[in-house]
């Protein structure tokens, strides 16, 4: 059965490995359970009811991933979309979270009408090979970037970061945040090691071990828990029971007039922006890291990866909680050899036994998962190698690509400088008709510079 509704022999996989991807995925993105509804709850909306909404709607993500392509990826309600809502649009410009709910869900609809009528298909399509290659490698320094900060092996300073130093965290000291460093350290080379061993679920032993370590540390009194910096307690708190938060608190509470209308078109617009070219710029690195795309660089089935994408958008509007989007962490369980739907409905089960489990799977603390974020962006970062550079109006545009990601934290602003900086060098080269520059090419390079200009 397993092998008619995924294809497992056609794609080069089996069940083991399959479900060993979809737990090492799975475990790589359990943070967003904890940071999420901390996010959002600075609303005013209740936290136990966004744990439970961030569950399921990632639950139904990917799901719909599974159903809809028969890939491997891995949805969730996306960071920097959940701050955008929260920080921007509710605290920032003063609206109900009501409202900002209700501007997710008409930009979900948005996003399904695109990807029915093929739209962000012919964009995907549209973006030279080069470029596609450049992308993933620019989310594999991006979620390299995000491991060393989660881990605080880097940290903001004079020099917008810098290593590590108990100066630099202020309120730290050796027994929190300095033993959780060098505890991710030592993650990082245990990881690695059994990487270059060829040890299978190399990543999520290498997470594994780690909690463990601090586990052991916490015991032996290296690692003292202080709650004020978020370094909390490693071990698995069953002192709630099992009960699963209600969601009638944010359930179906959508609001689409409390925004004026001019604010309200862009705010959509906004989280439509951001949403497509994360999501596409997810799709277009973790295929290519996977060997998913086919000779003319496409990827097969991406209608129905970008309609789960906006289906989970929708859902989770209604559920009560931010964007839904493809988490770039799927990379994780695509690097332990996932490649059918097999490995989202494994990650998808799991989010669902969250509900129950929430003890344990919130455990997991983010020096052990910092790690696997970090060799995750090696195994990414391999595709610099397949990027033709000799050729200067594809090798530049790739580079800014590649930079951007990291430097601005934003895998969408590393895809628009791309666009714009090839399609600009290909014009100024005299190249662009004997590299066949589509149309698609140039209306989006002019709408990423209207977006600079004008929101």
């Amino acid at each position: 059965m397993l092998e008619k509704l995924f294809k497992l022999r056609e794609n080069n996989t089996t069940v083991k490995t399959e479900i060993l991807a979809g737990i090492t995925t799975f475990m790589t993105m359990a943070y967003i359970l904890a940071v999420n509804p901390s996010i959002l709850s600075a609303t005013g909306m209740d936290q136990g009811a966004l744990f439970t909404a961030t569950v399921l709607a990632s639950f139904i993500g990917t799901i719909c991933m599974a159903l809809f392509a028969n890939y491997p990826f891995a949805l969730a309600p996306g960071m920097g979309l959940n701050a955008f809502f929260a920080y921007t649009v509710v605290l920032g410009m003063g609206y109900p979270w009501e409202a900002a709910l209700g501007a997710v869900f008409v930009e979900g609809i948005i996003f399904i009408l695109l990807s029915l009528f093929n739209i962000r298909e012919a964009i995907f399509n549209s973006i030279p090979t080069n470029l596609k290659r450049a992308v993933s490698v620019g989310i594999g320094l991006f979620i390299a970037f995000i491991g060393l900060q989660n881990a605080k092996i880097v940290v903001g300073g004079a020099t917008l970061v810098q290593l590590f130093s108990l100066e630099a965290v202020p309120g730290s000291s050796a027994n929190d945040v300095g033993i959780t460093v060098i505890l991710a350290i030592i993650g990082v080379i245990i990881t690695s090691v059994l990487v270059i061993k060829g040890i299978k679920g190399n990543i999520l032993w290498g997470i594994l071990i780690t909690w463990v370590l601090g586990i052991i540390c916490q015991f032996a009194g290296l690692y003292v828990p202080n709650p004020e910096l978020g370094y909390y307690n490693l071990l698995p708190d069953f002192s709630n029971g099992l009960s699963v938060p209600s969601i009638a608190p944010i359930f179906a509470h959508l609001n689409f007039t409390a925004i004026p209308i001019a604010d309200f078109i862009v705010i959509i617009l906004s989280f439509l922006f951001v949403d497509m070219f994360d999501t596409l710029g997810t799709l277009i690195g973790v295929a290519t890291k996977a060997d998913m795309l086919d000779k003319d660089g496409k990827l097969p089935h991406i209608k129905g990866a970008l309609l789960a994408d906006a289906v989970a958008t929708t859902a989770g509007a209604v559920l009560g909680t931010s964007t839904t989007t493809t988490f770039v962490e799927s990379a994780s369980g695509v690097s332990e050899g996932g490649r059918t739907g097999l490995t989202a409905v494994t990650t998808a089960v799991l989010f669902g036994l969250a509900l129950l489990l929430s003890p344990i799977f919130l455990a997991v603390p983010s020096f052990a998962t910092a790690p696997a974020l970090i060799v995750v962006g090696f195994y990414m970062v391999n595709q610099v190698g397949t990027i033709d550079f000799s050729d200067f109006t594809e090798g530049i545009p790739a580079f800014i690509c590649i930079a951007a990601m990291p430097f601005f934290y934003s895998i969408s602003e590393g895809i628009c400088m791309g666009v714009i900086s090839y399609v600009v060098l290909t014009l100024i080269s005299g190249k662009a008709k004997e590299k066949k520059v589509s149309a698609v090419m140039y209306i989006l390079a002019i709408l990423f510079l209207l977006k600079y200009f004008l929101i």
